[in-house]
């Protein structure tokens, strides 16, 4: 069993920051591809960014330049730091990890959502 814990969501201004974090515990063997996505009120979740198991990254078009994904692995743990934060960044926002939980088995996980609003 993998758990996938989210913090650092909360309410915050136009032009202002947030970090959030994900870390994961349990069944894990190694850590691939993390991810975070986020929904917004009415609207279909959407990719965010992405972080390989080496460190490479993408990122959605609205949030380049803004938005930066980076991951610990010694900590299990991935985050995405939010500057200029704008009114449509609001939403819930989920991580993702595919966890390798034995030596050919490999999962996708989901943490329970952290709420992000930001206030014109």
């Amino acid at each position: 069993q993998v758990q996938l814990v989210e913090s650092g969501g909360g309410l915050v201004q136009t032009g202002g920051s947030l970090r959030l974090s994900c870390v994961a515990s349990g069944r894990i063997i190694s850590l691939n591809a993390m991810r975070w996505e986020r929904q917004a009120p009415g609207k279909q979740r959407e990719l965010v960014a992405t972080i390989t198991s080496a460190g490479s990254t993408h990122y959605a078009d609205s949030v380049k330049g803004r938005f930066t994904i980076s991951r610990d692995n010694a900590k299990n743990t991935v985050y995405l730091q939010m500057n200029s934060l704008k009114p449509e960044d609001t939403g819930v926002y989920y991580c993702n990890a595919n966890v390798r939980y034995s030596f050919s088995s490999y999962a996708d996980y989901w943490g329970q959502g952290t709420q992000v609003t930001v206030s014109s």
